[in-house]
């Protein structure tokens, strides 16, 4: 097996899931992350999209943001689904295989990013 090394690792997303029921929580998240860490904040999807079960937002953040806004995740998603991670240019794998969840780990319409070109 090879070992990928950390440099291909550009940024993070965070992808936090919600329905109906719990779209207020995930807001209150969302101007958490939004005052307190250096994000890139993604549009709401109300309904599922791309590789994405459900309703969704994702956070765009650096590396050196990592150690900071994802141990804030695993203590304040309150109850919420999340996806995090890397993007090394292979949205597969990154989704795929070297991701991890907080929360239920949901299953991703993977078929949408198989044939996608690797950056």
């Amino acid at each position: 097996m090879e070992i990928i090394d950390l440099g291909k690792i550009g940024d993070y997303h965070a992808h936090i899931y919600y329905d109906a029921d719990s779209r207020e929580v995930a807001a209150q998240i969302r101007e958490s992350i939004e005052k307190n860490f250096t994000v890139e904040m993604g549009r709401w999807h109300d309904a599922p999209i791309g590789p994405h079960p459900q309703a969704m937002y994702q956070v765009k953040f650096a590396v050196a943001e990592f150690n900071r806004i994802v141990p804030w995740l695993m203590l304040n998603h309150r109850g919420l689904n999340v996806l995090i991670h890397p993007s090394t240019g292979d949205a597969f794998e990154d989704h795929a295989t070297n991701s991890l969840w907080l929360g239920d780990k949901l299953p991703l319409r993977l078929e949408v990013l198989r044939n996608l070109p690797k950056k």
